[in-house]
Formats: structure tokens, sequence, C-alpha cells
């Protein structure tokens, strides 16, 4: 059983882009600049968008983090994001998710330059990706990609099992898997709440792909001998033991799964980290296109 470590692949992403930013600076070129809007006060929001920032630092990247209250109006968020996309020193943005209930998010989604939207959840950024065409991949799919290419995980003609249909991971996922090209290749069959006999399917899997939420969903007794398990589940769950008050599960039974999978990835330290690592990719590849 390999792990698939989030965590060092993610340092090495960071280590490449850091060496390519350095170059930038040397010829005295601009350097990429990632821009992060947070509405309200959700604390893991904070939390990812701190590392966002820390992230940009040691990369080398400028980066802006702009806070606006729980109480911000639709069109007060919609004339910072049309000033993001008019401003020529930021090359790309996020808006952190959730948004607050007095904010319709597709609104707000469609509303990013696609040329400035490194999450890669415009509209129009989506539909390239399903066509094939090179635009920004969502960071997590980006960041699964990634540690399977790094791990040379087989993926050709394998039967790809995803538990989660949302437009962040599930969805796209079953795109990329079933593209063209490595990784992809493979015969896809997407899960989600109403999808009968789960475990029926996903023991014929050779690859599950679990963006469910539900801690410790996935089971061993659902899972074939030597499959590759990847698990984007990240839940806070409480647990008085621990001096936060809580532990991070993921939808998978790592302790007993681990013991039949070929490669699996930990929670935390997995598919986590990647998501940050590609969202800086992302960034870069944006600022190249502008150039």
């Amino acid at each position: 059983m390999t792990i698939l470590d989030g965590k060092k692949v993610s340092n090495d992403i960071k280590d490449e882009i850091k060496a390519q930013v350095d170059k930038m600076k040397e010829s005295g070129e601009k350097v990429p600049h990632l821009a992060a809007v947070i509405v309200g006060n959700d604390g893991a929001s904070l939390t990812y968008v701190g590392s966002k920032v820390r992230a940009c630092e040691r990369v080398g990247f400028e980066s802006t983090m702009i806070r606006m209250s729980n109480t911000t109006s639709e069109v007060e968020l919609l004339d910072k994001i049309e000033e993001l996309n008019q401003n020529d020193d930021i090359d790309g943005f996020i808006i952190q998710l959730p948004l607050p209930r007095q904010i319709n998010t597709q609104k707000v989604l469609m509303a990013v330059d696609p040329s400035k939207d490194v999450d890669g959840f415009h509209p129009e950024n989506f539909g390239k990706m399903a066509l094939d065409m090179s635009t920004f991949i969502p960071a997590t799919p980006f960041g699964i990609l990634e540690l399977l290419d790094r791990y040379k995980v087989d993926t050709d003609g394998k039967h790809t099992v995803i538990i989660g249909r949302s437009h962040i991971v599930g969805r796209p996922m079953s795109i990329l898997m079933g593209r063209k090209g490595f990784p992809g290749n493979s015969t896809v069959t997407l899960t989600h709440s109403h999808t009968k006999n789960i475990t029926q399917i996903t023991s014929q899997a050779d690859i599950i792909i679990s963006a469910l939420g539900v801690p410790n969903f996935l089971k061993a007794e659902m899972v074939k001998d030597d499959a590759v398990i990847i698990d984007v589940g990240i839940t806070r769950v409480p647990d008085e033991s621990s001096p936060k008050g809580y532990i991070i599960t993921g939808d998978v039974d790592f302790e007993n799964i681990s013991k039949k999978a070929s490669f699996i990835t930990p929670v935390p330290g997995g598919v986590g980290p990647m998501t940050i690592a590609m969202l800086l990719k992302n960034t870069l590849l944006a600022r190249e296109r502008r150039m």
C-alpha cells in the first residue's frame, strides 16, 4: 500500500513555482498576484483563506485578502468583483464559498472574468474543461489529477467510481477521469444520494474518489483488494480528547481500507494541501496568459 502524500507533493509544486517566480524577479518581470474575497466570519473559510495567503508568501506571489462583512449586499459584492476584473495588477482572484444567504452564489461566480477565474468555477471555464480545451481546472480536481500523475497511478481502462456530484469536485472529476490521455481514459460511474446498491458499484471499482462529506462513509467491505482510494471528504468531528475539541475526518474508513488498497490518500495531508498548490499553479497560468 502506498500513501498518496499530498503534503509532500504540494510542497514540491510550491518549490517548482517559487523557482519560476525567482526567475521572474531576477529579470524584472511582474510576479503573479492572487486576491481572495471573503464575505462574513466563517471560521473554516478564514482559516482556508489564511493558508492561501501564506502559500502566496512562500512562493513569492503578491496576495490581497479582501474581507467584507456578513451584511454585505449582492450589489456591493458584484461591484467589488467588477473592480477586481478591471484591476490589471490582479492576475487571478477567488470568491471564498459559502456566501451569506442574501447573495446568489451562481450570479456572483458568473460575474468573475473567466480569464481571472483561478478557481475554475465560471461556466465558460467549466465548458472548456468538458471539451478538453485549455482552461483553468477547478483546484481540487486538478490536485487529484496531479497526485495520480506524480505517483504514476494507472487509470487507463480502469473503472473509476465517484461518490458525490458537486460542481466543485464530483462532476468535474467524472469528466476528467473519462477524458483522453493520462490521467484519464477510465470508465466512469458517478454515484450520489439517489444511487441504489452503492456497495455493489464501489466493490467493482478500480479507483474510488469520494467527495461526499460524510465521515467514514466508505467501509472496507465496499472496496475490493488493490483499489485506489482518493478521499476528498473533510469533516470536523467533535472529539473531547483533542486539544481543539474536534478531529478532521474523511469519507473513508482509513484504518481498515488502507489494509486493502494499493494507493490511498490520508485525511488530513492528502487532497487538501493539493488544492492550494493547484490554485497557485492556476494563478501562475493566469499571469502567463495575461502577459
